[in-house]
């Protein structure tokens, strides 16, 4: 049967009380409520793919590995392999770029990509975790690929309560003081009356990484890792019902991660199989570092004349300092000799933004849910050479007004539609600037640019059904228009002929993707089964390279990427649970611009299919256990020189309950397996091809100890 396809009722802005609190002071069994839906569609009822990670699963993951990209890959098939770096450059969902939220708001920066959104927080701050599979078009600027939604964790019931952590992990050889790691966290929080409140304080110190031959780890001490590095979080949030229905709130989170500069670079050999490593030694420059500020202030009224509003004001800050290098294009014989010249890129941005939403679900007798909204975006973005103080990228302005509608109809009782519009109303700002680059003798031969306003204006649409024909089988469809803007700030610095008109220009024109996706789902009694066709396609995408100098290129062209994911969930009984999911995908591009998708998508931008398992148990009230395995297939690519040989990871953690507090014991990487990562086989090229030919690690045991008092 052919369906309507649609794109389910989901804003990228999403008060994050709402989520907290529900609808009344006493939160209730959420589990199933979409909270990155302003209007809270229930999950079975989405006419698209969803995944809702709870605390359980997010905990699980943090015992056997700190790596928030890690935990993601390890419970999303269509999410990318881990780089295991501090830039997750490639780390793509469902073969294109996923927007990243914290309680709302954007932590993304699609004007300048850095890589580095998945370490703006710590995961062990995260109460859950939303996962909207696929573009949706109320979701806005950068959610071609999906949107996740981090959400913080929430006060307990108790007017004081307090939660310490300790844990350190070490390698199962080599065991010393520089290839250990420890992490800490303090949390207290608590409800007294009208007010509720949490501070949450994280740190962790991580060493060398070892691989599975008990080889020192290369460092990238261009893009960034986290091992050797030390990182803190600290979250605030503090929430006031000035009634049964008002609710106001505001949350802070500060986090930064720096690499130690402990470790230098050697090369490995790619074409015999030697991994890059590491040897004690100072970098040139200053280490790399990811420092991020987010401020959230939300407003909620459950009754407003009949309409439930949610209100968000947001600020960000983000800071991201790169490595020292000589690349050719920070060359300039006039300050140092041909390719002597060291220095680092840092990126920086700056975000304000609003969100209102008002919903109505009582029309038309209870059948018609309405949801209309407005959202506003002001990001600012510049990136500069540290060392010497030049301009690498002029800053960009971006002024973005959204309005937006969306309505779910119940047409018969096991027939649900969908359907929504919303407008992109946007514009980018440059100043005159002159380029950074220089010719082979290092020779400054940047090139004039008259600066402009572009402005772009988009209807994005939507429209879906879900159908049940009988219980608890429901048939869903969508289609959907995703909304991004391309490498702004690449492009701009990759402009290399004068008398540019940045007006016109076509690498600054938005990518627009259009999604399909069909399937199933079954849930019922111990049974969760659910199974998804989708493909994206864009006319003018935004494919990203890597050159042999050892830099990312950007290209407009055509795309489509198209796969298949399926998760099941069988609960055996109440003390064991074990799920299986496998997501395939598959990605093209028009590499010489006829019109035919004529070129394999490379790793940076389409995972390998993969297959995971999992096996929880409760054998006691004080012991349970959980194992799960994670194979990656082998994959060929279209480039010379580049393939995946696919690998199986394991990992499994038992708990026990004290008679105060729990400790806790994980493996990683249980059976020790040598491999090298899915982003060094797929991607390197050039200079890259040695440099970044990385080991994943190797075996690690992770000792915990947590109390609640």
């Amino acid at each position: 049967m052919r369906m309507l396809l649609a794109a389910a009722p989901w804003v990228w802005g999403v008060s994050q009380c709402a989520y907290a609190e529900g609808t009344s002071r006493t939160a209730g069994n959420d589990e199933m409520v979409v909270s990155a839906s302003r209007s809270n569609v229930e999950q079975p009822k989405a006419p698209q793919m969803i995944t809702i990670i709870n605390r359980q699963q997010i905990e699980q993951q943090l015992r056997v590995t700190s790596d928030s990209s890690q935990v993601l890959s390890n419970l999303l098939p269509a999410f990318a392999p881990s780089r295991q770096k501090m830039s997750g450059s490639g780390e793509t969902f469902r073969g294109r770029s996923a927007l990243i939220l914290v309680d709302g708001i954007p932590q993304s920066n699609p004007l300048r990509p850095t890589g580095r959104e998945m370490h703006t927080i710590d995961f062990s701050m995260i109460e859950r975790i939303e996962v909207i599979h696929g573009a949706n078009a109320t979701n806005g600027l950068g959610a071609t690929g999906g949107v996740i939604n981090l959400i913080t964790r929430r006060p307990e019931n108790g007017a004081f309560n307090q939660h310490v952590s300790v844990q350190t992990t070490l390698p199962t050889e080599k065991v010393r003081s520089e290839t250990a790691s420890y992490k800490t966290t303090y949390r207290v929080d608590g409800r007294v009356d009208k007010l509720d409140y949490l501070v949450s304080l994280g740190y962790e110190n991580q060493g060398l990484f070892l691989d599975g031959n008990g080889r020192a780890i290369g460092v990238d001490n261009t893009q960034g890792d986290t091992m050797d590095s030390r990182a803190y979080d600290v979250l605030a949030k503090v929430g006031y019902w000035l009634n049964d229905d008002q609710r106001v709130q505001l949350s802070v989170n500060r986090y930064h991660i720096r690499g130690e500069n402990d470790y230098l670079s050697v090369d490995g050999v790619r074409a015999q199989g030697i991994p890059t490593t590491s040897v004690r030694g100072t970098p040139a420059g200053d280490a790399p570092f990811n420092s991020v500020w987010s401020t959230g202030i939300t407003y909620d009224h459950n009754n407003l004349a009949g309409f439930k509003l949610s209100t968000l004001l947001f600020s960000q800050e983000y800071e991201a300092l790169f490595g020292a290098t000589n690349s050719s294009s920070f060359q300039d014989i006039t300050l140092a000799p041909n390719k002597t010249l060291y220095d680092q890129s840092r990126a920086v941005s700056s975000k304000l933004g609003a969100k209102i939403a008002l919903t109505r679900d009582d029309l038309l007798d209870d059948t018609l849910k309405v949801t209309a909204g407005f959202d506003v975006l002001l990001d600012k973005n510049k990136q500069d050479l540290y060392l010497t103080k030049r301009t690498y990228v002029p800053e960009i302005e971006y002024t973005n007004y959204s309005p937006f509608l969306q309505t779910e109809y119940a047409l018969l009782d096991n027939v649900t539609l969908h359907a929504g519009v919303r407008h992109e109303i946007a514009k980018l700002k440059v100043d005159d600037y002159r380029t950074q680059s220089a010719d082979k003798n290092g020779v400054y031969d940047g090139v004039a640019v008259k600066g402009g306003t572009p402005k772009f204006n988009q209807t994005l649409y939507n429209a879906g059904i879900v159908y049940s024909p009988w219980e608890p089988l429901s048939l869903f469809a969508n289609y959907s228009e995703g909304f991004g803007m391309p490498d702004v700030g690449r492009a701009l610095r990759d402009i290399d002929t004068e008398g540019v008109d940045l007006s016109r220009a076509n690498n600054l024109k938005p990518v627009v993707t259009k999604n399909i996706e069909t399937g199933f789902r079954v849930q019922q009694g111990a049974v969760d089964f659910e199974a998804s066709y989708f493909r994206s396609s864009a006319k003018l995408g935004d494919s990203v390279t890597l050159n042999s100098d050892d830099d990312f290129v950007s290209k407009r062209e055509k795309t489509r990427v198209q796969g298949v994911e399926v998760r099941s969930g069988y609960q055996i009984n109440e003390q064991h649970k074990v799920n299986l999911s496998y997501a395939h995908t598959e990605g093209k591009r028009d590499s010489d611009g006829d019109g035919k998708l004529d070129k394999k998508m490379t790793g940076l931008n389409i995972a390998p299919d993969r297959v995971i398992a999992s096996w929880s148990a409760s054998w006691t009230e004080k012991v349970n256990t959980f194992v799960q395995g994670n194979y990656a297939f082998s994959r060929s690519f279209d480039d010379a020189g580049l393939g995946f040989d696919g690998y199986l990871l394991v990992d499994a953690a038992v708990g026990y309950k004290l008679p105060y507090g729990r400790v806790n014991l994980a493996v990683a990487n249980l059976l020790d397996k040598q491999y090298i990562t899915y982003y060094s086989q797929s991607v390197g090229l050039g200079t890259a091809a040695n440099t970044r030919y990385f080991s994943g690690r190797g075996r690690t045991v992770t000792l915990g100890y947590s109390i609640d008092f």
